[in-house]
């Protein structure tokens, strides 16, 4: 199978807005999109076509890698037209592709609905900003647009440390330095302790793994830097009461007291199908740490945050669960899409019970059963 084939595939996928390409032995191309599975109609993979298709855009180094330990992950820009995070790995003896489309475009607030109240904390000089959410809810794209807004916006030295690199940022007001793990740097926090010699204002930190990279981060927002930081983490509070877990008990308090004064907020996110349009839409839950809260986390109480994140909504948060209620109100998602994702699915159950509508599957049975007032 000639690259002719990795570049009609690639087509494929950017023409009808793919977010992934999974190519494996004994089945069709297959892309992912608006969140389904929908196999290309063309021959079915066999094992010799996965390895033209995978010496056609893996560089030499990287396929050294997969020999030696059975995966490789890499960016590849497609032209101008496209760039793709790719993971290449080894299953039953064969090999397999899966090809994650990075958009080009840096999106603008607005156009992935983030809180209004992101870009002024932005502006803040120093402090901790952390996104969180499952894989593929589209923390990368969030934190790429605030970046791209502080690019715009103000004259900083922003470094990142990305594995792999997903956008690329141009200098604009200010200057980006984008660093990759594996090509760059050896390790995000080895990264994180150079970059304090490197004059940064702003620091972006793609994952933040393990105990020395949390510790490198905070310590950088004490410092005088804005930290950006990520972590696959639901919720606000389990963002926290992850963060402090991954210290020794004999040091959990300090932590604490740390992040009550380093966090400025965590931003955490969910992706949701639409069923007004085609696409996805962004769920938010959004914490903005104020002198009350900074006094839950350095008490640790974080079971008492939700309630205060329902109570704080002058200062811009939502609970997870409100939004998810607001985009089905206003018609942009289905009913069972919004309590698979939700926090307290029982709740949000009883809500639309008590609207007199069902959910999904059971919205047979329900037909003549109507429950709610």
């Amino acid at each position: 199978m000639s690259t002719m084939q990795i570049d009609r595939l690639l087509d494929t996928m950017i023409k009808l807005g793919g977010n992934d390409l999974h190519l494996t032995v004994g089945r069709r191309p297959t892309i992912r999109l608006h969140g389904t599975l929908r196999d290309l109609q063309t021959k079915v993979l066999e094992s010799e076509d996965m390895v033209g298709l995978m010496k056609s855009i893996t560089p030499e180094q990287k396929q050294q890698e997969l020999q030696e330990l059975g995966t490789t992950d890499f960016g590849f820009a497609y032209g101008d037209r496209a760039r793709f995070r790719v993971s290449c790995f080894r299953q039953r003896g064969d090999l397999a592709l899966v090809l994650r489309q990075i958009p080009n475009k840096l999106l603008t607030f607005d156009q992935i609905g983030l809180p209004e109240i992101c870009r002024d904390l932005i502006r803040r000089p120093r402090g901790m900003f952390l996104v969180t959410g499952p894989t593929g809810s589209g923390k990368t794209t969030s934190l790429a647009t605030m970046i791209d807004y502080i690019n715009m916006t103000m004259d900083r030295h922003i470094i990142t440390m990305e594995d792999p690199i997903e956008y690329y940022h141009y200098h604009k007001q200010s200057i980006v330095n984008q660093r990759e793990v594996g090509t760059d740097t050896p390790s995000f926090e080895e990264a994180l302790r150079r970059a304090l010699r490197q004059d940064p204002d702003v620091i972006l930190v793609g994952e933040m793994r393990d105990l020395e990279t949390i510790e490198a981060a905070v310590r950088a927002a004490e410092t005088g830097h804005l930290v950006f930081g990520t972590l696959h983490t639901t919720g606000a509070a389990k963002t926290i009461d992850r963060l402090v877990d991954a210290f020794p008990v004999t040091q959990q308090n300090q932590i604490r007291v740390q992040l009550s004064t380093a966090l400025i907020c965590v931003l955490s996110q969910v992706l949701l199908s639409r069923v007004d349009t085609k696409g996805m839409v962004a769920g938010y839950e959004f914490l903005v740490v104020t002198p009350a809260i900074a006094n839950l986390i350095r008490d640790g109480k974080t079971f008492r945050i939700d309630s205060a994140i329902q109570t704080g909504k002058k200062f811009g948060m939502q609970l997870l669960d409100d939004h998810l209620w607001s985009l089905y109100e206003r018609g942009m998602i289905g009913a069972e899409e919004m309590i698979d994702k939700s926090k307290n699915p029982a709740d949000l159950t009883a809500k639309v019970h008590q609207l007199g509508r069902s959910i999904g599957r059971a919205e047979l049975d329900q037909e003549d059963v109507k429950t709610g007032d």
